[in-house]
């Protein structure tokens, strides 16, 4: 317990960062135009943990750094049943919606857009996934993390029956 406690951001476990997509902005001024950036990353741990943040700043490093310490903060537990979920799911955030399905071993992500990204660092191999709404990445981000934290295991709906 007290390694937990004591340990720093660089001795934390390995974690797979994802850059999901870089927007830039522009701003027109006096002298022309002002462009700063922003960054979706997705940060896992490839064993059940996954986490997504957001960040802007001036330069593309900046922003990406940004995002990548919010994602690492945001980190939470994912419920995995071997290498896919354990039950269908649905996942809403804004425009964005996702439906998730459980596929048999060896089958493979079958998603994309910014989906996949999720799904990888959380360390889901088998699954398929389709985006219903809007084709934003930041809320097909949003809508998978949702999609995910609602899985359960049958043993935790079980309990809940009980």
């Amino acid at each position: 317990m007290s390694d937990r406690i004591n340990r720093t951001r660089d001795e934390q476990p390995e974690l797979d960062e994802h850059v999901v997509f870089v927007n830039r902005c522009a701003k027109v001024v006096k002298g022309g135009r002002r462009f700063s950036f922003s960054a979706v990353v997705v940060v896992g741990d490839r064993n059940g943990r996954v986490g997504f943040g957001f960040g802007k700043a001036n330069e593309v490093a900046d922003a990406i750094r940004k995002g990548t310490d919010a994602a690492r903060k945001a980190i939470r537990p994912v419920c995995v049943k071997g290498s896919s979920i354990p039950h269908e799911t649905y996942g809403e955030c804004d425009g964005g919606k996702v439906l998730l399905k459980p596929a048999p071993d060896g089958t493979g992500i079958i998603c994309g857009g910014g989906m996949r990204p999720v799904l990888e660092a959380a360390g889901i191999k088998d699954v398929v996934g389709k985006s219903l709404g809007s084709k934003n990445r930041l809320n097909v981000v949003k809508a998978t993390i949702d999609a995910l934290s609602k899985l359960r295991s049958a043993e935790a709906i079980a309990a809940l029956r009980a």
